[in-house]
């Protein structure tokens, strides 16, 4: 199926699209810990400024339903699903081994209500992925998804549960080919890793590269056995603009999207890309960031649209809301109104902020010459892939309440989290870079060293597919699912 959505095969771009957006009140109160760069309550910050902004009231509001240990059992393995179920604060002095095994407890911590949240923030994109397959939309929003570090066996860069890896699964089982874009400025490195051998899943990162967490996403790394070309990396450096961002990113998915022939994509808006975050180095504004979900949207493709990093988070909030907008249609004012979070917005109290004036180490001539040579590699692929006909697997079935149930709490009024402005420094192998205190955001980090990260594992997750009305579904991914001792061993089949 390669169209779907109420507006999608009709008009310009300035069409309206049916939007489902996805949030659970509860996401704000999970809380990784005193100094930890990675603070839900910026979810909670987003919805209020999307209940005050008016765009509420333009979408269908939906509380996810949280995804079960089966689901999650698709992508990760199943001991360390039941790890996550099972770990507590009280316990893990009791299973330091197994926290060693999983790499959980330093950028990855065990808090309170772990496993719930990564129930609702993967139920969420796997929601989105279930009501656009089903055409109940033609944009799905998940802004507490996008969580790309995540492992088959481990957690990863502040990500336990990889719910990109679930939605794109889920896609495919009604799109024989979905297409993956990653704007977060940390490579998108589980999600590559997850569908690098099938060609059935494109995958295209722009990401800071060289000597930067998780230390992957290097140009020459371009998929392998079926998916060679199928793996786009863009490496870029320091302070890159709007202009030089774009210079790259509307050619390269231009070409992806006319060669490729994506049924449905997936786009991971990473706030910690924009200017001035806490543990980034580029220079994008909101406006170029956004650029992006507008292009991504024009192509009348049905759209996936998942949250990322982003680590100040009055930014991450602006960001996420105007992304909303654009991806309604709507142009939202600069000028912000009031609303409980209002404080952290000042001095301006504005929408938008204005770039820094860093410098761009990104010259004309090496943009030039990443866009050259990743328009070669492309035009190395014919044509779009053909799929095999298979036996369609059954869709993801959520005991879910009315389709058009809206969250009652549409303003929320939930209190500010209680986060100390003087947090000890969070050390040992973590994602941040930068270190600055400011009260207004409440979000105060100690910064460390970043050390390298773990090479890739070379075998790349071994995906092995089976099949669907519309080809097999990649790797190490269970369709079907047994006991959780005794996991289901997926059929290799040819693409």
């Amino acid at each position: 199926m390669e169209t779907g959505g109420n507006s999608l095969a009709s008009g310009p771009d300035g069409v309206k699209r049916k939007v489902y957006y996805f949030y659970d009140p509860e996401v704000g109160n999970y809380y990784y810990g005193q100094g930890h760069p990675m603070k839900p309550h910026r979810i909670r910050m987003t919805h209020a400024l999307l209940a005050h902004y008016g765009l509420l009231q333009n979408m269908h509001v939906v509380k996810p339903v949280p995804a079960r240990d089966k689901d999650l059992c698709r992508f990760h393995a199943d001991d360390y699903v039941t790890f996550l179920r099972g770990i507590t604060p009280e316990t893990q002095q009791d299973q330091l081994r197994q926290l060693k095994r999983f790499n959980v407890g330093e950028d990855c911590p065990v808090f309170d209500g772990l496993y719930s949240f990564c129930q609702t923030y993967a139920g969420g994109s796997v929601g989105g992925a279930v009501k656009l397959n089903h055409d109940y939309c033609d944009i799905a929003i998940n802004w507490a998804g996008g969580l790309h570090h995540a492992k088959k066996c481990e957690a990863s860069g502040f990500c336990y549960v990889n719910d990109i890896v679930l939605s794109i699964l889920e896609l495919l089982k009604q799109h024989q080919r979905v297409l993956y874009v990653d704007i977060d400025i940390h490579h998108g490195d589980g999600v590559e890793e997850a569908f690098y051998t099938t060609d059935r899943v494109m995958t295209v990162s722009f990401h800071k590269f060289g000597d930067y967490f998780p230390g992957t996403g290097d140009i020459r790394d371009i998929g392998y056995s079926k998916g060679k070309y199928y793996s786009l990396n863009v490496p870029l450096d320091d302070g890159i603009d709007d202009e030089s961002y774009q210079s790259l990113f509307k050619p390269i998915i231009g070409k992806v999207m006319e060669v490729f022939r994506p049924g449905a994509v997936v786009l991971q808006c990473g706030a910690d890309s924009l200017s001035g975050d806490r543990l980034g180095c580029f220079n994008l504004s909101i406006k170029g960031h956004a650029e992006c979900v507008k292009y991504m949207r024009s192509f009348n493709v049905p759209l996936l649209l998942l949250g990322g990093g982003g680590y100040t988070i009055r930014n991450v909030a602006r960001c996420w809301c105007y992304e909303t907008g654009v991806a309604l249609g709507i142009e939202l004012e600069d000028k912000m109104p009031q609303h409980e979070y209002y404080e952290y917005f000042g001095p301006d109290y504005t929408l938008h902020v204005a770039p820094s004036n860093m410098e761009n180490k990104n010259s004309r001539q090496l943009l030039d010459e990443i866009r050259s040579k990743l328009l070669d590699n492309l035009s190395k692929l014919q044509h779009a892939p053909s799929v095999q006909f298979q036996e369609r697997p059954p869709d993801t079935e959520f005991p879910e309440p009315d389709e058009d149930q809206e969250d009652d709490d549409r303003r929320s009024d939930d209190s500010d989290m209680d986060e100390n402005n003087e947090s000890k420094p969070f050390s040992g192998r973590v994602k941040r870079e930068l270190h600055d205190i400011e009260s207004k955001d409440m979000d105060d980090l100690k910064e460390g060293e970043r050390s390298s990260a773990r090479d890739m594992d070379a075998s790349f997750a071994e995906i092995s597919l089976k099949g669907s009305n519309s080809g097999p579904a990649p790797a190490d991914v269970k369709l079907e699912h047994g006991s959780s001792n005794k996991p289901d061993q997926p059929s290799e089949m040819n693409l």
